[in-house]
């Protein structure tokens, strides 16, 4: 499942592995791209020590077959231009996403100055095209989708990557989870109160200038998205 930040990510992953069928991953290469970039994010010391900071190590596990479905989340800001790609042809790729400028309204709340190669919108229809070039499926859906019609929409997607819905996506327990990446405390505090999606979204948020000029700027590579999508 590939999206930017604050897009419905971890509800989503949180749906995903309520199911019986599935175990999750939480954002398997965010130590590797702090790494690499030498930014400073929220915690950036503790991700560090908690994951791989090798891409290939990285890799391997998420190549590595499973009892169960594996459901990876993965940032689209994280897939740097040294960290290999060719992988990404062995699994089932869903990419998740939502208006700019709702993500630039809440990400801005939990990150001082983004810039817009945070919020990876770019990267995530860059990612989208070489995928579809080569032939192999892309999935496109909308987090405002889900969240007028959960049911609806999960059955859609699960239809698509050739799972049965499961009801038990639509809901689960309050609280961190077992599989939560270790900068949960900083990002998840509202996820953590939920017991299943939120309703539908207002009107979009007024943004100052200098957020409304990177979502301006990163709308093009969402409505190329958005044209694809269920």
């Amino acid at each position: 499942m590939w999206s930017g930040p604050r897009n419905l990510s971890t509800a989503l992953m949180y749906s995903f592995a309520n199911r019986p069928d599935f175990c999750a991953i939480d954002e398997p290469f965010y130590a590797c791209y702090l790494d690499k970039t030498g930014l400073d994010h929220p915690m950036r010391d503790a991700i560090i020590a908690s994951q791989a900071t090798d891409p290939n190590q990285v890799i391997s596990d998420l190549t590595t077959p499973r009892e169960t479905h594996y459901y990876q989340k993965h940032m689209t800001q994280h897939m740097l231009d040294d960290i290999p790609r060719s992988w990404i042809e062995q699994v089932t790729n869903v990419f998740l996403i939502r208006h700019p400028y709702r993500v630039l309204a809440s990400f801005s709340d939990k990150y001082d100055n983004p810039t817009m190669d945070d919020v990876g919108f770019r990267q995530q229809a860059e990612l989208f095209d070489a995928i579809t070039s080569r032939g192999f499926d892309a999935i496109v859906v909308d987090s405002a989708d889900i969240r007028c019609n959960p049911r609806t929409q999960l059955t859609a997607l699960c239809s698509a990557i050739g799972l049965e819905f499961h009801e038990s996506m639509l809901s689960w327990a309050e609280g961190p989870k077992s599989y939560d990446g270790v900068w949960a405390p900083h990002w998840y505090g509202a996820v953590h109160k939920s017991t299943g999606f939120a309703g539908a979204e207002g009107a979009l948020p007024e943004l100052p200038d200098n957020l409304r000029q990177i979502a301006d700027q990163c709308m093009p590579f969402y409505e190329r998205m958005q044209s694809a999508k269920l």
